[in-house]
């Protein structure tokens, strides 16, 4: 017989029918027996289990109990024993402990590495379950404790089943079913850690990290916890590692390679002895294929740029930026005046690494220039470029791709036509003699291809025929092979309905691809025609995004300019774009930030194609509006430079008053025009009309409509000479109503008594502006903030309480990616730990000069050699210290506010090698010179050179050489 009470308690015979229990009485007698088979059940609790709110006497009890062995007759063996009862039976004959046998066995299974087999006995011990354990008496005192255990034992093997699944691969399907769990177990950390780990997989870091902050919310407000170590060591993982490609990585490929085998060896031996290759040949005959191929045999660091989408070479040393991960300036604006090549060549200068640029053709000259000099300076550098024509410089090595063989062309066909006709088989000599027609041209091969899905082989080759006007073609020239390609994609072209044509030219307005939403809005079509132009091969789909060919594309192109539709279109994608990034704007300061910026970096092509269009229309609304709603994106991200020439151009059109509606927009246009290389004269310019424009938004209490806008204007004009009336603008708003304001209000205000020497209140300011910003899930606003109050502990002489918020701000910035902003504060770790812990300080500055290096930012590594400096000049050496400085002030950029402290240290600094030397004039040269950096900002230099941790004796020597004789 076997049991069950892994829902309702039920019997069943060896053959399967049902025993007649009766009524609840008697299952809930033998269910509380069933719990632990052959121990003995006191009768009072077998009492309380029949009805907890009455007396049942030994009478009534022992009555049950003949009506349930009469019930079970042979089956079970019910036995008084003592004051109580018990039953008789195997084990394995009752579910629950079956259920708990094989949950033990899969559990160790799982931690034997035979994730196969734990996952093939969790689902059979899960199976068991056919409702909530011990179901009728469950809440009774008696029967609680066993329900709590098995319901947790459940939730363990299901936490086992999942894992040990995830193992065997796959581990994104189990999303769904986790994010429902971790909804009804909020607490339950393990079931965290699997969400974590499957979305990571699924490629979404961003999402996995949302999931850490917001179980580390839910202990804290219920438990008073924090999150154990072992989802502490997960979550430093994820912040460590990247799940999804990185952002230059070579394009995942969804088919097949024919046919170029050799080729790939061929040419990854070249780049061995070559440092620039550039694989040339016609539109359409395999370079990007080729390349991809190549790279992922020809090193193990590589850099994917995909260059069709720009319009021209002025944006190329930004894509390439982009394409690296680098920003193009920290979150305190800081850099602006080191250009993308610059940086670039920073970030190259030592590191072993494969560039692949991909359709140089309509950027030639301005590829040729920039791979000249980043190979001439980069010595560790290899260049891979694929190009209809050479770059022509010296050093070029050039491999001619030519069309595939024949054998190979009918192996592509023939690959690319069962993969949209099942079963597909056709006469080699007519697939060869399509494939020769087709001037055995990849892509050809590929479009005519997916015409086998609803065309007949035979029906096929004639219209080819027809279509190129003659039946198969020897070895002709390049441009002959441009026409044959050409055609084929008019004759896929005209095959198409006039819905799907019309589909397919609109989303020629798309750079870089798109959502599902996107193509469906801004080409007026629907999912249906989408589906079908992937089908003939018009549209590939991948990582969730549409995208087109750039051979398709450009003749896509010409049919929107011929249909009259560029400007219509192009004008629903800018709104489309606009749209998005307003949609974005506020979860950018809320806890959702982690999951909106890769939604809008996945869309930076299309809002700068939108911008650009916006510029050039000229659509000037259209243009501030975008500019304004992407902003806190744009900062966050350290692209802001790269939007500065059409915020240029956008200021231009407007003149020096802001359109009517517009002020706010007008502000932030002002403020990317000023992050450029060449933004500063726009600053000057704009910067009086901007500020009472700002004024004007966000007075008498009313919040304006950017809140990012009124905290980056007092970021950008602090190192101002006169920086107060932006300070009290910004400091005015900490009672705003609008949440993101009134936090970053306070932190800005929490400056004024610091430059007067109250730290006290500046630390509670600082605390609240903390509160308000964590309140928020805002880990930028967070970070900033515990920087502040880091320098505040480091300058009493707290070293410990500074350490532990610069590291609690250092997590932050690594889940925001910006690299510049970890640096300053390894630079600040650094110098909390320099006296009394040299090496952990040399460590610290170590790295954070790699990661500036990496980075190529020229200020962030000024500061960490300012650490160097200071380092060696504790060692005596004074000759390295100086170097050292010297550089720093070569490098650092007086304008950028967060470099005060910088360049005041390293001036300080050279005044003390001065001293040391006893060459007094230059050292009290020195120290004036630090001092009127700090006096330039408004600020008691007094208090700031304290605050920046310099010994009394500095101090002193520092206000002294200001000071009346």
């Amino acid at each position: 017989m076997l049991f069950g009470i892994l829902g309702e308690t039920r019997a069943w015979h060896d053959d399967g029918t049902e025993v007649p229990l009766g009524g609840p009485a008697r299952r809930a007698l033998l269910a509380l027996l069933l719990i632990r088979p052959g121990e003995v059940v006191p009768a009072d609790r077998l009492a309380d289990a029949i009805d907890p709110d009455a007396a049942v006497s030994a009478h009534a009890l022992q009555s049950q109990v003949s009506r349930l062995r009469k019930a079970l007759g042979s089956g079970a063996a019910l036995e008084a024993a003592g004051a109580g009862y018990r039953i008789v039976v195997a084990h394995d004959d009752v579910d629950a402990c079956r259920f708990e046998r094989l949950a033990r066995e899969g559990r160790a299974a799982l931690h034997a590495h035979d994730a196969e087999r734990a996952a093939a006995l969790l689902r059979e011990a899960l199976e068991l379950w056919r409702g909530p354990a011990l179901a009728g008496i469950a809440e009774s005192e008696t029967a609680q404790p066993a329900a709590v255990r098995l319901e947790e034992h459940r939730l363990g093997a299901l936490e086992d089943r999942i894992e040990a699944e995830c193992r065997m691969g796959q581990p994104a399907a189990f999303v769904p079913e986790l994010r429902e769990l971790v909804g009804r177990h909020p607490l339950r950390e393990r079931l965290a850690g699997l969400l974590m780990r499957a979305l990571f997989a699924e490629g979404r870091q961003a999402a996995a990290l949302v999931v850490f902050e917001e179980t580390r919310r839910h202990l804290a407000h219920e438990l008073g916890a924090d999150p154990s170590p072992e989802l502490v060591a997960l979550h430093r993982e994820l912040l460590s590692a990247d799940a999804s490609p990185a952002p230059g990585a070579p394009p995942a490929q969804l088919t097949a390679f024919v046919g170029r085998a050799d080729e790939v060896t061929e040419v990854a031996g070249l780049l061995r002895a070559a440092r620039l290759v550039t694989l040339i040949g016609p539109g359409g005959v395999g370079k990007t294929r080729l390349s991809v191929e190549v790279a992922g045999v020809a090193a193990d660091d590589v850099c994917f740029v995909e260059l069709a989408p720009l319009r021209d070479g002025a944006g190329l040393p930004q894509a390439l930026l982009r394409a690296f991960g680098l920003r193009e300036n920290g979150l305190g604006m800081g850099d602006s005046s080191q250009p993308p090549v610059d940086r670039l060549i920073a970030a190259l200068s030592d590191r072993m690494l494969l560039l692949v640029l991909d359709n140089c053709e309509h950027v030639i000259d301005d590829v040729a220039a920039l791979a000249a000099r980043l190979l001439a300076v980069c010595p560790r550098l290899r260049v891979l470029a694929t190009s209809r024509e050479p770059l022509g410089i010296t050093g070029e090595s050039l491999w001619q791709v030519k069309p595939l063989d024949g054998d190979a062309a009918v192996r592509l066909f023939t690959d690319r036509a069962r993969a949209v006709r099942r079963g597909f088989a056709a006469d080699p000599q007519v697939v060869s003699r399509i494939c020769a027609a087709l001037d055995n041209l990849p892509l050809a091969i590929e479009l005519t291809a997916a015409r086998t899905r609803t065309l007949d082989i035979d029906d096929l080759a004639g219209r080819l025929d027809d279509r190129l006007g003659v039946a198969a073609r020897g070895i002709r020239t390049m441009d002959e092979r441009h026409r044959t390609l050409r055609s084929v994609v008019a004759w896929s072209w005209d095959l198409l309905s006039e819905s799907e044509q019309q589909a397919a030219r609109r989303f020629t307005v798309f750079a870089g691809g798109a959502t599902a939403e996107s193509a469906l809005r801004v080409c007026g079509t629907d999912g249906e025609t989408l589906e079908l132009l992937v089908d003939k091969s018009l549209l590939e789909m991948a990582e969730g995004r549409y995208r087109m060919l750039e051979t398709i594309g450009a003749y896509g192109g010409e049919r929107l300019d011929a249909a009259g539709e560029r400007e219509s279109v192009q004008h629903a994608h800018a709104q489309r774009i606009l749209e998005l990034v307003r949609t974005a704007d506020p979860h950018l300061r809320r806890v959702e930030q982690l999951e909106w910026l890769p939604v809008l970096t996945a869309e930076h092509g299309n809002f700068l194609a939108a911008l650009r269009w916006a510029v050039e229309a000229p659509d000037v609304e259209t243009g501030l509006k975008l500019l304004a709603s992407a902003s806190n994106y744009l900062w966050i991200r350290g692209v802001s430079a790269s939007v500065a020439p059409q915020a240029i151009a956008l200021l231009e059109a407007v003149g020096d008053a802001p359109p009517a509606g517009l002020g706010e927009e007008y502000v932030t246009c002002v403020l990317l025009a000023a992050s450029g290389v060449v933004g500063r004269p726009v600053w000057q310019r704009h910067r009086a009309t901007a500020e009472k424009v700002l004024a004007a938004a966000w007075s008498g209490g009313r919040p304006g409509r950017y809140p990012v806008g009124l905290f980056l204007w007092m970021m950008r004009s602090a190192s101002e000479a006169d920086p107060l009336s932006a300070f009290a603008l910004v400091s005015s708003q900490r009672d705003c109503s609008e949440p993101w304001a009134r936090a970053a209000a306070r932190y800005v205000s929490g400056f004024g008594p610091l430059g007067e020497g109250n730290t006290a209140l500046a630390e509670r300011i600082f605390a609240t502006a903390l509160e308000g910003f964590r309140s928020l899930g805002d880990r930028w606003g967070t970070a900033l903030t515990l920087d502040a109050l880091a320098g505040l502990a480091g300058g009493r002489g707290d070293r410990a309480q500074a350490i532990a918020l610069t590291d609690e701000a250092l997590s932050l910035t690594e889940q925001l990616g910006a690299v510049e902003d970890t640096v300053d504060l390894l630079v600040n770790r650094g110098d909390y730990c320099i006296g009394e812990e040299a090496a952990t300080a040399r460590a610290d500055y170590d790295k954070a000069a790699g990661l500036a290096r990496r980075a190529g930012s020229s200020t962030c590594l000024a500061a960490a050699l300012r650490g160097l400096g200071d380092l060696a000049l504790l060692d005596g050496d004074l000759a390295e210290a100086e170097r050292l400085y010297g550089e720093v002030l070569e490098r650092v950029d007086p304008h950028w506010v967060r470099s005060v402290g910088t360049r005041v240290r390293t001036l300080a600094g050279l005044g003390r090698i001065a001293e040391a030397r006893g060459d007094h004039a230059v050292a009290r040269t020195r120290y004036g010179e630090a001092a009127q950096s700090v006096a330039v900002m408004g600020a008691e230099v007094l208090d700031v050179l304290r605050l920046l941790g310099l010994s009394e004796s500095i101090v002193e020597s520092v206000v002294g050489a200001v000071s009346p004789r």
